[in-house]
């Protein structure tokens, strides 16, 4: 019986090799630590297809970026001009070309992997390539045309590029190791440990990839493969915040210089880290350990995605059993702009009061948390107050827009839509709105949902037909042509499941006559700013001084307008964009929906 049990053996082994035998030891992914504070990679490629429609939209978003990038350099121009001649040079490098002619220059593998995490704090980020000249190439025009050329290192027979910022006291580092393009943001006095570890000359003892972390997040998560991340903060802020971490210790003390210059206290005072900041760290990380998120559809029409918020236990059963009885909450929003917001007070109040005075019951005394005591002891104070009526009656809010027109005058754009109120008490809401607004006074709306004209007084103010209605825990008011019906629908619509907070949609058209009016309004306001530009003293010096400012105001208009010509390329390609937020067992999921034209 011992040689079949010894051949089963054998047999189950090489299965087991068979299955691990497909893990690429010189991924990306096999160079990042098992411990990583952070990371994101793709655990497999795009389709020729999705690659195909992705860079299509980047080659339409590109025009606008680049102004962009152009317009920052401008307003950049006299505070930081080395930061602005990158830009322009970065710039110039895309200007007029593909999505594709630069990942061919550039020689990075469209169809490669790559991955971004930490060790420790500092941020290493490996990328496969397809043409290793050709990225050396890019990186070698880039520095030529930028006129600074980083100093070249060598650890070994690794040879590396670095940029060295003193007064940051951090170095960035660029290198070709293997097939891999790897750049690395490190403390200008890496130890060299750390220097061999990024460049991936030593191996961590377990990485990433022989966990499966991620590749066991994107099955629990359902996250597609093609990006997936995490970021865990039970290791992230104690490292930030204890003191001991290269990177922390790096910007620490660029900041206790900074205030040694205004203050006159000595740096070395400055530095120093209190005992109880890595406690403190690590009680603040125990309420939100990890976040996490990834793609759950990627392709040529939609742009789903999906982030998870893991909480605390006691966060967690707070919410994720409440059903909040606000009308539409229940329902997928189909307004042009729609959103169902809970907002259940009494539980807010509740939820929120016990963490003020966890935090009074035992303040924090690391000198980097402290302020958080100020704040949590104004949000005591403040949920009390929150107990008064109307607010603590509160449910939620329910929106809908079904017209936006701005008005080409500046005033009072006309709008038709509703809104809704979720509340524990409406007619007592009515009655408070009535009081503070006498044109209320003859809306006497029953409880039974159906809408009710309001005053000719009000309308005509509103230079708009308007309707109120009231439920059993809630009351709406709508405005526009045959809004009254679907306020009456809204009214009959049913409150969230268990565990549900948020809804939103917006359509491509909505959001682009949305930033139409941004964009207008930035316009206005500064035609006015030009407008008052007072004078006085030496008329010269007001002179030099206009003409600084009015070129400051010209890279300020050319930036914003930069801006607003991105998102109007983004939002012209844009048919619907939705979000939802829920409690689940484990905490807070956020699912993002876009859909292309």
């Amino acid at each position: 019986m011992r040689r079949p049990k010894r051949v089963l053996a054998l047999a189950f082994s090489g299965l087991l090799l068979a299955a691990c035998s497909h893990k690429d030891k010189d991924a990306p992914l096999a160079f990042a630590p098992a411990d990583t504070p952070y990371v994101i990679g793709n655990l497999d490629v795009l389709d020729d297809s999705t690659r195909k429609a992705i860079l299509a939209q980047v080659d339409a978003e590109m025009p606008a970026q680049v102004a962009q990038m152009k317009a920052q350099a401008d307003q950049l121009a006299e505070k930081d001009p080395d930061m602005a001649k990158y830009l322009r040079t970065v710039a110039g490098e895309f200007q007029g070309k593909t999505a594709e002619q630069l990942i061919q220059e550039t020689g990075l593998n469209s169809k490669g992997y790559m991955a971004l995490y930490g060790l420790g704090l500092s941020p290493v980020l490996r990328m496969e390539l397809a043409d290793v000249n050709a990225f050396q190439q890019f990186v070698a025009k880039l520095q030529n045309d930028y006129g600074k050329k980083f100093e070249v290192a060598t650890l070994g027979a690794q040879s590396y590029q670095r940029y060295v910022a003193p007064a940051s006291h951090l170095q960035f580092i660029i290198a070709v190791v293997g097939k891999h393009a790897v750049l690395a943001l490190l403390p200008q006095d890496a130890s060299q440990p750390l220097l061999r570890q990024a460049l991936g000359l030593d191996r961590p003892a377990k990485s990433v990839q022989d966990t499966d972390r991620l590749a066991d997040l994107a099955k629990s998560k359902g996250y597609a493969k093609w990006a997936v991340g995490e970021i865990d903060l039970t290791r992230l802020l104690p490292l930030f915040v204890g003191g001991k971490d290269p990177l922390a210790q790096s910007l620490q003390k660029m900041r206790a210089e900074n205030e040694s210059a205004k203050t006159g206290e000595p740096v070395t005072n400055l530095v120093q880290v209190a005992p109880s900041c890595q406690g403190e760290a690590e009680r603040m990380a125990a309420r939100v350990p990890k976040l996490s998120m990834g793609y759950t559809t990627l392709d040529e029409k939609h742009r789903d995605m999906r982030f998870d918020v893991t909480l605390a236990s006691d966060i967690v059963s707070a919410f994720s059993g409440l059903k909040v009885e606000l009308p539409g909450l229940g329902t997928d929003p189909t307004a042009p702009f729609e959103m169902s917001l809970a907002l259940p007070m009494q539980q807010i109040r509740t939820f929120w009061s016990a963490q003020a005075q966890a935090v009074a019951d035992k303040p924090f005394t690391c000198p980097m948390l402290d302020n958080l005591n100020e704040t949590f002891s104004s949000l005591g104070d403040a949920m009390q107050k929150a107990a008064v009526p109307p607010i603590g009656d509160l449910l939620g809010l329910h929106i809908a827009v079904d017209g936006y027109t701005p008005n080409p005058g500046g005033g009072m754009p006309k709008v038709s839509g509703s809104l809704v109120i979720g509340t524990n008490n409406p007619a007592g809401l009515l009655a408070m709105a009535q009081v503070t607004s006498p044109m209320l006074n003859g809306v006497k709306p029953a409880s039974d949902g159906k809408p009710v004209a309001l005053p000719a007084q009000l309308t005509n103010a509103l230079g708009e037909s308007g309707w109120a209605a009231m439920g059993g825990k809630s009351i709406g008011l709508a405005v526009g042509a045959s809004e009254d019906s679907k306020l009456a629908d809204v009214i009959k619509q049913p409150g969230g499941d268990a565990g549900e907070l948020m809804r939103v949609h917006l359509d491509g058209d909505m959001y682009a006559n949305w930033i139409s009016l941004l964009e207008q309004r930035a316009e206005n306001a500064a035609a006015m700013a030009a407008t008052l530009n007072p004078s006085d003293g030496n008329p010269q010096d007001d002179e030099k001084a206009a003409d600084k400012a009015a070129v400051d105001e010209k890279a300020a208009l050319a930036s914003t307008k930069a801006q607003f010509e991105a998102m109007k390329s983004e939002a012209a390609r844009i048919k619907a964009i939705g979000m939802r937020v829920q409690m689940q067992d484990q905490g807070l999921v956020i699912t993002t929906h876009t859909e292309m034209k």
